[in-house]
């Protein structure tokens, strides 16, 4: 296989990687394969994780969730495309998220 991973890819490659990944997991869906479905989604996150300006993610820094309103999580650093933290008010120990997952406090709901 010839396949390129995500590093080697081009923004517009990414771009028709994560729409074909979430056309993939919209098929899933609707067939009830649930666990298809999340693989798919999964994929995509990490493929738009390497859209994401590591620059705009800051340590010490506080984001929104993507699909998860009123949760909060503090970067404490980056490994790769993943920012470790802990999430406002949760009892969990540290955990590894896709920066993909990461909004700014400034945008709206």
């Amino acid at each position: 296989m010839n396949e390129l991973t995500y590093n080697q890819m081009s923004e517009a490659e990414l771009r028709q990687e994560v729409a074909n990944l979430r056309e993939q997991a919209r098929k899933a869906e609707q067939l009830g394969i649930v666990n298809e479905y999340a693989v798919y989604e999964r994929k995509a996150l990490m493929a738009e994780a390497y859209l994401v300006d590591l620059s705009t993610i800051v340590p010490g820094e506080m984001y929104r969730l993507t699909g998860a309103p009123g949760e909060f999580f503090q970067v404490d650093r980056l490994k790769g495309r993943f920012a470790w933290g802990h999430r406002l008010g949760s009892e969990r120990f540290e955990e590894a998220l896709p920066v993909s997952l990461l909004r700014p406090m400034k945008e709206g709901k």
